[in-house]
Formats: C-alpha cells, structure tokens, sequence
C-alpha cells in the first residue's frame, strides 16, 4: 500500500467508516423531513472525522479533545437510531447491526483515550440512584392512585 495517513492505521477509523456506511443505507430508508435524519448524518460523518483529526495532533490533550468528540458524536448516533425506532420509522432489527458497530467504536475510543493519557483522571462508574425529596414522593403516589388502571 503506497503511504498512510497515522489515522487509516488505526482499527477504530476503519470502523467509523463502516458505521458511516451503515448509517447512510439506514438513512435511505428514513424520511428527509425526520429531524433525525440530518442529525445522523452529520453525527456519524463527525466520527472519522474527529478520530482523522485528533491523531493529526501532538499533545495528548489535543489528540484527546477530538477523541472525546468522536465518543461523543458515537452516543449520539446510537441515541439517533433509538429515536427512529421509538418513532417507529426503523425496526430493531434494522438498527441492531450499526448499535454493535457503535459499542465497538466507543470501546475502542476510550482504550485510545486511556493509552494516549494515561495519567487522565476518570470517574469510577458508581451506583447512581436518583431520590426525590419526600413531598415529590408523594405526590407521585397519590398520582398513581388516582390514575385508571
């Protein structure tokens, strides 16, 4: 192969490449008047962009900002392909394939962010429990009473 750019060497590239590719046959399916659709679009193009991007960099806080990004533009394709199932525009089955690509684009990022700085600090994932203050409590629970079941 004649020279490569740093970021064609990279697995994670080559995989945000082939969730643009799934994006965009998903696409063609999707109504251009769905809000969704542009918001994908751009979502997904930002992936390798962000990743060609960020690789070009010399500092690893450079090269971690657009690592970030591209996680970031990863989630919210994937929300992207939630919303037009929910709305029923896609089946589950349509989108299971490009979600997969997703997961292994995001893992694969933050192993990249992880290596390129090490000494990065990160938040413990942690049990996170939402409590409402006790009058919210029971007004829920007078709600829930009066509802028709």
């Amino acid at each position: 192969m004649p020279h490569q750019f740093d970021h064609e060497k990279l697995n994670v590239y080559h995989e945000a490449l082939a969730f643009v590719g799934h994006a965009t046959d998903l696409l063609e399916r999707v109504p251009k008047r769905v809000a969704v659709y542009d918001q994908l679009d751009r979502a997904s193009t930002a992936i390798p962009l962000n990743i060609a991007e960020g690789t070009g960099k010399f500092t690893p806080p450079d090269r971690c900002r657009y690592y970030d990004m591209a996680r970031g533009s990863a989630l919210e394709c994937a929300a992207c392909l939630d919303v037009l199932m929910v709305k029923k525009v896609l089946k589950k089955q349509e989108i299971t394939e490009a979600k997969w690509i997703l997961v292994s684009v995001v893992s694969m990022l933050v192993g990249l962010i992880k290596a390129v700085a090490p000494d990065r600090i990160y938040e413990e994932p942690g049990d996170y429990v939402a409590r409402l203050p006790e009058e919210q409590v029971k007004v829920k629970e007078q709600d829930k009473r009066r509802s028709p079941r």
